[in-house]
């Protein structure tokens, strides 16, 4: 799988490249903040056909980024898998894009990152579980026990099931007037 470092993106870009950006995030996220020129194209509506046919940059190449990377990795892998040769994860996603000081585009959606859902919603049910353990029945421990091991689980394979079920919930489903591919 290719990598493409902002460092080299930006070259091509001086060089007169007009890269088309592939965002695979959840429509909410697009649309709170975004690369400027990204389109968006969650990753679990990801089609290899019409990315092939609609989402290639001026050099032949599509270029996916995420917040991250491991989203953007996924959907190479996809596209990879489907025939599609020519394309690159965007090294460090929105994150360092917009650290790089590239250009962004903002809303002002009240939806907060998919990342800080996952978080308020497993501490809040690690929580949950250890009040009704202490209060209702030791059972409860349990509800801890499974969020603490989903947890560990994401962590080493790097899929988080808690953030793939937050991402179809419909604020996260929303994204307004965003690019599509």
């Amino acid at each position: 799988m290719n990598v493409i470092s902002l460092a080299e993106l930006r070259a091509r870009m001086s060089g007169g490249l007009n890269p088309v950006l592939l965002d695979v995030r959840t429509p909410g996220e697009f649309a709170r903040m975004h690369a400027a020129g990204a389109r968006s194209m969650p990753l679990d509506q990801l089609n290899a056909a019409s990315v092939a046919a609609e989402c290639r940059s001026s050099d032949g190449h599509i270029y996916v980024i995420c917040h991250s990377g491991t989203r953007a990795s996924m959907a190479c892998r996809q596209l990879l898998d489907a025939g599609i040769p020519d394309v690159s994860v965007v090294e460090g996603g929105t994150q360092a894009w917009e650290s790089a000081g590239l250009p962004v585009v903002r809303s002002s959606s009240g939806v907060i990152s998919l990342e800080r859902q996952v978080r308020i919603a497993a501490g809040s049910l690690v929580l949950l579980g250890c009040v009704l353990a202490w209060l209702a029945a030791p059972q409860f421990i349990l509800l801890s026990a499974f969020v603490g091991a989903g947890l560990a689980f994401a962590g080493i394979t790097d899929i988080c099931g808690m953030a793939i079920l937050l991402g179809k919930l419909p604020w996260n489903s929303r994204g307004g007037d965003s690019a599509r591919c």
